[in-house]
């Protein structure tokens, strides 16, 4: 028999899933949520949350910040710069200096 750990949380859409933390995402609905390409898809959650709710969903938009500011983003840590900067180079592009 599996123990849980962490109390019992069901979300809006009905997932059941147990967590220790306070933290109020959905696990089943942030792999939903997740795209199938791009570079957004190659990101963690938490880091590509963090881009989103900076209203960073394209790489040009990427490309118009620093590496300093990006890791200022709550959720963003510095494992995701090398996804971020090898995503922006494919496509002609670079973090602001």
């Amino acid at each position: 028999m599996k123990i849980q750990k962490g109390n019992l949380r069901i979300c809006h859409k009905g997932h059941k899933n147990y967590k220790s933390s306070n933290c109020p995402t959905c696990p089943t609905c942030e792999q939903e949520r997740k795209p199938d390409n791009g570079f957004l898809s190659m990101l963690s959650a938490p880091a590509r949350r963090a881009l989103e709710s900076n209203g960073i969903t394209s790489l040009q938009q990427l490309s118009t910040f620093s590496e300093k500011e990006i890791l200022q983003f709550h959720g963003m840590g510095p494992a995701s710069l090398p996804k971020l900067r090898t995503a922006l180079q494919a496509n002609g592009l670079a973090f602001k200096d």
